[in-house]
């Protein structure tokens, strides 16, 4: 038996091994039996930093945030049974939003499946197209340990974005001292293990090609569109605009200063509408666009030339445009169009973005969700970085502020799920240990409370400002019949997140007023750990003053 057990070590000591040579350096853990051969193997490899956390839901969506903040694979290790399942929704993000997850899934052994065993569930392709997969057989001596890397070292080399899973089924026993037995079934690897790179390099080669007629089309009327970018490609894609002099419609995750703020708003505007109708091209980096007036506006496109320019594969805008899908990394792509200098053809709309922002200005004077939005960027951290939720605020957001170019931005825009949003921050926040300001509402917060403890463990200090509106008060901007919107969709829940704080040992302060909301963060900028501060509005005021908005600004 304890030969068995010790097999199952090296078995797992190369897989773990093997994720080292594909660029993983973070490894997060959850408790379990069945796979403790693999996470013994982890917590002694040097190389890993190990992370864990008791919810295999929350653990999901702290990998997610670790890949986006480093931009690289983050493994995580479960036990069998429902311990995977928890993992979907975290699976299903990183397939939209492009982060690498290497799943590592331990399973009962064939003959435990399908006969009542304990903790046994079908696990081959539990995510199915979400997630590439690999089922390896039973560990045995039989098989070689070339093999077993020549197999991962495939998976791992072809992962360009998205999570894939190693199904690793594992037979008891699965403890015992390491008697030093099979080390020559290890050894066949010879100077792999001196070595850093895989066993198999599978090369691939990715050229962008130079768009045909560029220099015909940058002296056209053009339009660009920013969505998800990176804080470094933000900076860029808007100077690259400004040389142009086309109009930049910015998402808020594009982290391009968004020159032209409030275009969720002014977008409605028929001088707007018109103005922009003289486009003769329409660039666009990145996708997940949040506003719902520049989805509508891009689907009115019909005669401009449309380009769409994302590093992920895929159809990236749902209005099926005609035009041109360019999957190249943004960077490269500018390096081979750069801008020749022209006047800005558009100047119609800039009257109209400064009559906007007065507007906002004049709807966003009382203490609220509306004003934190619009005041969002003083109360951001020196050299920080942001961490936006779904739902309301980040339409808010959006719509009202102004966000400083090459300030980084993190969301989960995916799947736009409220679910794993503190998990994900704390995983950005360990990628990149910065002061991080995050803006939750009250139900997303409520529903992945217990990421409060992946907090505690705070590498800079940290300020979590809960809007609490009493429920989902998106609905509140939906035709939803009014008569069953609380009961039914808002889903009111009177908590009060003092209790929260203290369960888990956090600073908690519930401020009334902007100074004292201004106050109570720059106080948490200067503390170590983290700051709970819940802001107490009026249930649907925020909705309110964002539809108040689109119709006052329509109609300038």
């Amino acid at each position: 038996m304890s030969m068995s057990s010790t097999f199952n070590r090296r078995w797992c000591e190369v897989i773990v091994e093997t994720l080292t040579r594909h660029g993983v350096r973070h490894l997060c853990i959850a408790p379990g039996s069945r796979s403790a051969p693999l996470t013994l193997a982890a917590a002694s490899h040097s190389k890993l930093q190990c992370h864990t956390h008791f919810d295999e839901r929350g653990l999901g969506h702290l990998a997610l945030g670790l890949a986006k903040a480093r931009n690289e694979a983050v493994a995580l290790i479960v036990t069998s049974g429902t311990a995977v399942a928890n993992l979907y929704p975290a699976v299903i993000e990183a397939r939209l939003t492009g982060e690498k997850l290497v799943v590592i899934t331990a399973d009962r052994p064939p003959e435990l499946i399908g006969c009542g065993a304990n903790q046994a569930i079908e696990q081959q392709g539990i995510f199915a197209g979400h997630a590439a997969t690999l089922n390896l057989p039973r560990p045995t001596p039989e098989i070689s340990a070339r093999w077993l890397v020549a197999a991962l070292d495939e998976l791992l080399a072809n992962q360009q974005a998205g999570a894939v899973q190693i199904n690793v089924p594992l037979a008891e026993p699965l403890y015992g001292e390491d008697n030093g037995e099979f080390m020559t079934w290890r050894d066949s690897l010879a100077g792999w293990w001196q070595d850093a790179r895989p066993w198999v390099n599978h090369r691939q080669w990715h050229t962008v090609e130079t768009q045909e007629k560029w220099r015909y089309w940058q002296q056209r009327r053009g339009v660009v569109i920013a969505g998800g970018l990176s804080a470094a490609q933000g900076q860029r894609v808007a100077s690259w605009v400004q040389q142009l002099g086309w109009p930049l419609l910015a998402d808020a995750q594009s982290q391009t200063g968004t020159p032209l703020p409030g275009a969720d708003l002014w977008l409605g505007n028929p001088l707007a509408q018109q103005t922009l109708a003289q486009a003769e091209i329409v660039v666009q980096f990145g996708g997940r666009l949040i506003s719902k007036r520049l989805l509508q506006w891009q689907a009115s496109l019909q005669t401009a030339a449309f380009w769409l320019i994302d590093p992920q594969a895929g159809r990236r805008e749902a209005a099926n445009l005609k035009g041109d899908r360019i999957v190249a990394d943004i960077d490269d792509w500018l390096d081979l169009h750069p801008p020749q200098c022209h006047t800005r053809w558009a100047r119609a709309l800039e009257p109209l973005v400064a009559r906007t922002q007065r507007e906002i200005v004049a709807a966003c004077e009382a203490f609220g969700e509306a004003q934190l939005a619009h005041r969002l960027p003083q109360l951001l951290p020196k050299g920080g970085q942001l961490f936006l939720g779904n739902s309301l605020l980040v339409r808010l957001v959006d719509a009202l502020a102004q966000l400083p170019a090459g300030y980084p931005v993190y969301t989960n825009r995916g799947a736009s799920g409220i679910d794993g949003l503190l998990s994900t921050a704390a995983g950005v926040q360990r990628g990149q240990p910065r002061p991080t300001l995050v803006l939750l509402g009250d139900i997303s917060a409520l529903y992945d409370l217990n990421a409060l403890a992946l907090l505690r463990h705070a590498p800079a200090p940290l300020v979590l400002v809960i809007v609490n509106n009493n429920g989902g008060q998106i609905f509140s901007m939906l035709p939803t019949p009014a008569s069953q919107r609380e009961r039914y969709f808002c889903m009111p829940q009177e908590v009060n997140f003092s209790h929260a704080a203290a369960m888990f040992g956090l600073h908690y302060a519930r401020p009334e007023n902007w100074q004292a909301l201004q106050q109570d963060i720059a106080q948490g900028w200067q503390r170590d750990g983290v700051s709970l501060i819940e802001l107490v509005v009026e249930a649907e005021n925020g909705a309110q003053t964002y539809k108040q908005l689109v119709s006052q600004v329509a109609a300038l």
